[in-house]
Order: C-alpha cells, then sequence, then structure tokens
C-alpha cells in the first residue's frame, strides 16, 4: 500500500473540546495518573482490506502528530473560553505529544494494535488524534470521485433535511425547546476536509439547528460553538484513584464540579450503566449539573428515566437537558426531539452519519482506556458490544460492586 506522508493533523486544536476539558481537570487534581489505552476495530470482519496495511503510514503520522505545538492564536482562542484557566494555558505553550507513549503493530489476523501507556496528562490526548488518521488512511485507499459525488449527494439530502425541519419548529409555539445538533464526527470522519466541508455547508444552511461543534479548530474557524464535557476515561479512571470503587461516580462527578464550577454541567451517564449512575446521581449533582448525556442503550428509555428520575427528586424537568450521542441520524434525532420536546430540552451530538456518510461502510474503531494506575477499568456500557476489557475477573467485580446484571 502507498505510504501517505503528508501531515493529516496539522493542528493541536484539531481535537474534540472533552480532550481539553479533561486534560484540565486531570492536570489540576490528578497529574501523576497514570493510563493504558487499546485501540479496537468493532467490525474487523466487514472491512475493505485488513487495517494493518495503514501500519508504515501510520508510523509516519504519528512522527508528524508529536511534532506538533500550539501556536499562539490557537492559545489565544483557548484563552477566550471561560472555563479554561490560566495556568492550563501555560501547560499548553509547553504541552508536546510524546512519541515514546504510543506503539503501533499488528498480529497474524491482520489485525491493527495501537497501544498508548503513560501519564494520562499525555496518554489521553492522543485517542482522537489517532482515530482520525486511522479513518482517513483507510478511507484514502477506497476514495475516488464516485465516492465524493455520492458524499455530496447525501449532504445534500441532509440540507433539505434541516430546511424541512426549520419550517416544521417554526411552526410550534414559543414555549417549546429548539431542535439543536452538533457535530461529533471528528474521531469517525472520511477525512479531515470532508468534516470541514460538511460542518461549514450544514452550519451555513441552518445555523440555529446546526451551532455547534466537538471540534476545536473547526469552532474557531467557523465562529461555531465549541461542544463537550467529559467522556468515559475520565469517569473510568476514578475506579483506580484513590477512593472506594463503590463511590467512584460520585467522586468524578464531584472532582468535575469542583473543576468547573457550574460550567459544563452534562454528566455521562452509561460508565456502569444509567440504573446504577442514577443511584449515585443524588439530589445534590441533580441540581448542580444542567443535565445529562446518552451514549448507549434504548434512548427512549433512558430518556423517560432521567425524566422520572428529576420528578421524584422534585426537579422541574423542563429546567434540564437531555444531550443523545449514540450512533444518530438526523431523522432519528428529530424523532427523539418530538418525543421529549413537552417534557424536557434536548440536544444532539452526531458523529459519523455526518462526517462519513459517503456510501461505503465506516470502521468502528475505539481507543479505550483499560488500565489505569496499574489497576483494570472498565465500563459497563447499557449496550453490551460496547464493553472493552480483558479482565472477566474485574469486570465480574464491577457488576457486582455496583448491582448489574450480566446482559442476557
Amino acid at each position: 500500500m502507498t505510504v501517505t506522508y503528508a501531515p493529516i493533523i496539522t493542528s493541536l486544536l484539531d481535537n474534540d473540546l472533552y480532550k481539553f476539558t479533561m486534560l484540565q481537570a486531570m492536570l489540576h487534581q490528578f497529574p501523576q495518573t497514570h493510563g493504558v489505552y487499546r485501540f479496537r476495530c468493532r467490525n474487523n470482519k466487514d472491512t475493505a482490506y485488513p487495517l494493518a496495511d495503514i501500519k508504515e503510514s501510520l508510523e509516519h503520522q504519528l512522527d508528524s502528530l508529536c511534532e506538533l505545538r500550539f501556536l499562539e492564536d490557537e492559545l489565544e482562542y483557548l484563552r477566550g473560553l471561560r472555563f479554561i484557566r490560566s495556568d492550563f494555558i501555560d501547560y499548553l505553550e509547553l504541552f508536546k505529544l510524546k512519541r515514546r507513549f504510543i506503539t503501533v503493530s499488528t498480529d497474524g489476523k491482520g489485525r491493527l494494535c495501537i497501544d498508548i501507556e503513560g501519564p494520562m496528562i499525555q496518554a489521553m490526548f492522543f485517542e482522537v488524534f489517532v482515530l482520525a488518521i486511522v479513518n482517513e488512511l483507510y478511507f484514502n485507499a477506497l476514495s475516488d470521485p464516485s465516492v465524493i459525488e455520492e458524499g455530496q449527494r447525501r449532504l445534500d439530502a441532509k440540507v433539505a433535511l434541516l430546511h424541512q425541519y426549520a419550517e416544521e419548529q417554526a411552526k410550534d409555539n414559543h414555549d417549546t425547546p429548539p431542535f439543536i445538533v452538533a457535530d461529533f464526527g471528528t474521531r469517525r470522519r472520511f477525512s479531515k476536509v470532508w468534516q470541514a466541508h460538511v460542518v461549514e455547508t450544514l452550519h451555513k444552511a441552518e445555523p440555529n439547528i446546526v451551532s455547534g461543534t466537538s471540534n476545536v479548530y473547526l469552532a474557531k474557524k467557523l465562529g461555531m460553538t465549541p461542544i463537550g464535557t467529559m467522556a468515559h476515561e475520565f469517569m473510568q479512571a476514578f475506579q483506580a484513584l484513590d477512593v472506594r470503587l463503590r463511590d467512584s461516580q460520585k467522586a468524578a462527578l464531584e472532582a468535575w464540579v469542583h473543576e468547573y464550577r457550574g460550567d459544563l454541567g452534562i454528566a455521562l451517564t452509561d460508565v456502569v450503566g444509567m440504573d446504577a449512575f442514577l443511584r449515585d446521581f443524588d439530589l445534590y449533582f441533580a441540581k448542580l449539573f444542567d443535565g445529562l448525556r446518552h451514549d448507549s442503550g434504548d434512548p427512549y428509555i433512558w430518556g423517560d428515566k432521567a425524566i422520572a428520575h428529576y420528578k421524584k427528586l422534585k426537579i422541574d424537568p423542563k429546567t434540564k437537558i437531555l444531550t443523545f450521542s449514540d450512533g444518530l441520524n438526523l431523522e432519528n434525532a428529530w424523532e427523539l426531539h418530538q418525543y421529549f420536546k413537552n417534557q424536557i430540552k434536548t440536544s444532539f451530538g452526531i458523529g459519523t452519519n455526518l462526517t462519513n456518510d459517503m456510501g461505503i461502510t465506516p470502521i468502528n474503531i475505539v481507543l479505550k482506556l483499560v488500565e489505569c494506575n496499574g489497576q483494570p477499568v472498565a465500563k459497563l456500557s447499557d449496550s453490551p458490544g460496547k464493553t472493552m476489557i480483558n479482565n472477566d475477573t474485574y469486570l465480574a467485580y464491577l457488576r457486582q460492586v455496583f448491582e448489574v446484571d450480566e446482559p442476557e
């Protein structure tokens, strides 16, 4: 396979906002935490060719990535975000990813193996870059003018759909929360250029609907709102920090509140499943956090549980927001909005279906935290296929502690 030398990542801002927000919290509160991350392609058997074929190109891309530094105008942009602290900007001014913390190999089955191990204030910042690079290298070999034409046709259909939704929304009364969509597609994008084209096109078509993006570089470039709070790795890390395992969720939420004091108030619910999360999400946290994010399991059941929980705590659900981000497209996001709009505010983060809807089967790749401070960590997702750990003993213990049943 042809080796791709031109750097794909050319700015350290070309990353999701929650990488910055989690990095700041870890730097301030747990700077010595050590993490191990593992790569997995969930649909290895469906790839057009073995991912092992891109190994050499990936090595060159990582070499280039680890030469990048933040530019002054990028640091100035970050300074303008009120939840970013000045000492964190000072850290980023000196920041450079270390190549020694990431290794690439292949196994005998043509599978690509990527391992990241090092201090989390370094290791956690690799993930989105690496997934975006792997995607672009893989699809570069499959791209031709017909693929781009099909992608454009599908993008035009999305624009037409957004216009339709905007017209329907205009008919609602003014008390109805708006339909809001953000781009969450950096890690799964067809290419960097295509993501920029898609986000700019959709934002220009309906700026009141597609108002945000998780990609900080695009938010800066297009004058959009950067979107993101926390990911699973932040909550998982507390399973290995100096708290009882049973208290790990509450400790993670408490640390987040301590760091951001009212900003970035969307809590992720599926690290040990929604039911176990709600047992920890008491009146204190329910009042402090603006809302919840869905990332696995049936979104309707999840949303109904969230609303019932707020009502049980005597909190008006209409003062809160549910953010949905699990495998969405515009159509099912709109359907969810229609279902919940008279009960609670909603927003939607859409990834693959926006930035990699080209008529080619996407690769389902992840890079997950599997160890922290020498101990295994895991998430008990509400979708069984999303659980990623090689330690069955720890997984069983985690289920027992949080009273989570084995999936059927």
